[in-house]
């Protein structure tokens, strides 16, 4: 469309107007104009509306929606999600439903088949009155916009997604039930920990597992009666991992994904008062940590209308934020450890294997059959066993055993972040914490501030209260082990302005001792950055923006200090052993990108002595267990005799894994040090999920880096990764600090950028801010949005 034309859809309604000269046949393409003098406004009629919406996008991609309801907002909220991540979200809503082998063909029928075995099949009514009133409306009006953008891409389809096209199919339309069914995206635990252990008593005994996972409080778990650990199969989560990991490409078909790691996924918080600030208002941070990809997990986001005005983040495919603040108040989130999950064993029938054993007698399983739709092929039937516990993920036949998951997010109420809209409405505490009463899933560190001064802490999730075991590990499913219904939120812990002037979470075990005996979970992450986040907002008495973002990009590592700290009882008359004891001895433990220190530090403790430490403590079950507890570990190392027979094997544990891990890193980055750079291995990589399906073109378009990178697990600019090539797995993938009170003074920023078009400059434009920690003002008053403002839109009713 050239300069001053105009476009108009009869039956869907676009009319975009080009009133600049600038870069109009650029933004054309997008739907989209340029700021200024320059600016294309484009109009879209939407079906649904009732009143026009006033949509700005400023320079970082960030989109202010402005109606005059909620009811508005929350379609041009869907729509806008519609505009700008299309296929990340329309491949979120087909593999939650269990709907991709439609699409990509029959390898997806068992991962379909997985995926249908954990929706929630409930009553509809009790699920939506567990959010909020208006749950459902939000949803109905949410999925509507999404569909609204749909019906205009009929009209134009050659604004479909790229990925479309490469694929091959076309973008479904949504239910607002949806919304809410899918559940298996979500962060829960601990089924995984709970077979890995069971592997580890096979192999050594119960107690060896503490090597692999530290308990806390302290805490012996025994094996319960009536479970075999050796009879535990290797693929029993085979179904279960299918169920919940994302959707893999490889030059059509699917391939084997990397499981996500829940242990791996966490966050940090804090929440500051003001009597601890430069300026005497609160400061709130935030900086959620998951798996990267291209685009974005979160999407940032401004909902403003007649009663509501909230900023932040949340996920493109959930209307709503989950992360930010309402002008009253702010709020950030990580994971808060419950175990909401068990693995039961069923003795089967020999007679009829769709039975299982129960108290006194047999009961049979519930046998739900549902037709695949198969791209290119007959639909296929598959079926899908429940026990009274939950999906059958397995069967062997040979042991004449069954497992089914029995977790609390097949519950009503438990559709992952949908619960923020309650919420992000909150105007007080005691508003704040009865939306929290009924959070359910993530379980979650909820930090609070509002402009009157308070600050606060609010966990939540649902937790279910067993009987007679610990859930560590799987249980006989004969009536032996069972749930005694769930907590209630008003039984988890709160604070209300602490004595200490401040709060912050980091997934650490955080539970006030007269909650410890509540059996909440066991399985916490290690308290390295969190120890290192008290030890910094401890010294500091005018804290302010600046400090909260350079500690959300602190690469100091605890668990390297401590470690450096033993290596001056040691010595060693090698050449090679001086220069590495010289080396680490010499450093600051700050595990930047350009540390050579760092990068020998790293592949010591992840490659050698961590794996080296297992082999000396429990050698019977080392491949079981692969790596330590990094807790567990240091403690040992600081304090031998339980695991380790004394001081000189420590000693010589740590030079034989020094030794060979100074010898690693010099055949990875050369025999100079001085070329050595931790960022040389350590890197990230956003990799779009269908990368796989492209040319090598393609990839070059969707995908973003490799970016050197610092960090580590353990520092509070977390970076976890592989160790076969040392890619990041996950980390912060969004970063807010809020200026509680002048909140035009907050800042933020997304990774890799806002946009799912890798047309747009947005898809990528965010990445270097966040590797070199910068950030993004996160304008929130009228005024300050416009001098930010790059594109407007406005859209009325169709």
């Amino acid at each position: 469309m050239g300069v001053g034309q105009v476009r108009f859809s009869r039956r869907q309604g676009l009319v975009a107007t080009a009133v600049g000269i600038a870069g109009a046949g650029m933004m054309a393409a997008t739907g989209s104009s340029a700021p200024d003098a320059t600016t294309e406004r484009w109009t879209y009629r939407v079906r649904g509306l009732r009143a026009p919406v006033e949509l700005i996008e400023d320079r970082y991609g960030v989109p202010h929606l402005y109606a005059r309801s909620e009811d508005d907002v929350f379609l041009a909220q869907g729509f806008n999600a519609a505009r700008e991540r299309l296929f990340q979200i329309d491949l979120w809503r087909r593999r939650g439903l269990g709907q991709l082998a439609e699409v990509l063909g029959p390898e997806y029928v068992p991962q379909d088949r997985a995926t249908r075995l954990f929706l929630y099949r409930g009553d509809m009514d009790v699920e939506w009155s567990r959010y909020a009133p208006d749950a459902q409306r939000i949803a109905t009006q949410f999925t509507a916009g999404i569909n609204a953008y749909l019906d205009w891409l009929d009209e134009h389809p050659e604004h479909l997604p790229p990925e479309f096209g490469i694929l091959g199919y076309r973008p479904a339309r949504w239910d607002p039930a949806d919304v809410v069914r899918i559940r298996s995206h979500g962060l829960t635990r601990n089924l995984t920990s709970e077979v890995v252990r069971a592997r580890v008593a096979c192999a050594a005994g119960v107690d060896a597992d503490q090597v692999r996972q530290g308990l806390q409080p302290d805490h012996r778990t025994v094996v319960p009666d009536g479970f075999d650990p050796c009879a535990l199969p290797d693929d029993v989560l085979e179904v279960f991992d299918l169920a919940t990991q994302q959707v893999e490409f490889a030059d059509g078909s699917i391939r084997k994904a990397v499981v996500r790691d829940p242990a791996t996924e966490g966050s940090n918080n804090w929440v500051i008062s003001g009597e601890r600030t430069a300026t005497g208002r609160p400061i709130l941070a935030n900086d959620p940590h998951r798996a990267y990809s291209a685009p974005s997990l979160r999407y940032v986001a401004h909902l403003s209308a007649p009663g509501l005005d909230v900023i932040g983040a949340g996920e493109p495919a959930l209307p709503g934020i989950s992360i930010g603040h309402n002008g009253t108040v702010a709020f950030g989130l990580t994971i808060f450890p419950i175990d909401q999950e068990d693995l039961y064993v069923y003795e089967l029938d020999p007679a009829d294997r769709t039975r299982y054993r129960y108290r006194d007698g047999w009961e049979s399983m519930t046998v739900l059959r549902e037709e695949v739709a198969v791209r290119g092929a007959e639909p296929q039937t598959v079926e899908l066993p429940f026990t009274r516990h939950g999906p059958v993920i397995h069967v062997d036949e040979q042991r004449n055993l069954a497992y089914a998951v029995r977790t609390a997010w097949l519950e009503p109420g438990m559709s992952p972040y949908f619960g923020s809209i309650a919420y992000m409405r909150a105007r007080s505490f005691d508003e704040f914490t009865e939306a929290m009463r009924r959070w359910g899933a993530p379980t979650e560190n909820q930090v609070y501030a509002d402009v009157d001064g308070n600050i606060g802490w609010v966990p939540g999730g649902l937790a279910p209260k067993r009987v007679g075991y610990d859930g560590l590990l799987p249980v006989p499913g004969d009536g032996r082990y069972e749930w005694d219904g769930f907590h209630s939120g008003d039984d988890l812990p709160r604070v209300l302005n602490p004595e200490e002037g401040f709060i912050a979470t980091a997934n650490q075990f955080n539970l006030p001792p007269e909650h410890q005996g509540m059996g909440l979970g066991y399985e916490w992450t290690n308290p390295f950055r969190h120890q290192r986040i008290v030890e910094v907002l401890s010294c500091q008495r005018a804290h302010t923006i600046a400090d909260s973002q350079e500690l959300q990009n602190d690469q100091l590592s605890i668990p390297a200090r401590r470690l450096v700290g033993l290596l001056s009882e040691v010595d060693s008359g090698e050449s090679d052993l001086r220069r590495a004891l010289r080396l680490l001895r010499d450093w600051d433990a700050v595990e930047s990108a350009d540390s050579a220190a760092a990068a020998l530090f790293e592949v010591w403790l992840s490659k050698h002595l961590g794996p080296g430490f297992v082999r000396a403590a429990v050698p019977a079950a080392a491949d079981v267990i692969g790596d330590a507890d990094t807790l567990v570990l240091l403690r040992e190392l600081e304090q031998p005799g339980r695991w380790l027979p004394d001081a000189a094997a420590r000693d010589r544990l740590l030079l034989s894994t020094l030794r060979s891990a100074y010898a690693e890193v010099r055949e990875r980055l050369g025999r100079g040090e001085g070329t050595w750079k931790w960022g040389r291995l350590h890197h990230s990589f956003f990799e779009h999920p269908a990368s796989g399906a492209f040319t090598e073109i393609d990839r070059a378009r969707f995908d973003v880096g490799p970016l050197p990178r610092g960090g580590s697990p353990d520092t509070v600019n977390q970076s976890s990764y592989r160790t076969s090539d040392f890619r990041q797995t996950n980390g912060p993938s969004f970063r807010m600090v809020l200026d509680v009170g002048d909140w035009d003074s907050s800042v933020a920023v997304n990774t890799p950028g806002q946009s799912g078009n890798p047309n747009d400059p947005h898809y990528r434009d965010l990445a270097e801010r966040w590797r070199t920690g910068r950030y993004f003002p996160l304008a929130y008053t009228r005024e300050a949005v416009e001098r930010v403002a790059e594109r407007r839109m406005l859209l009325v009713p169709a």
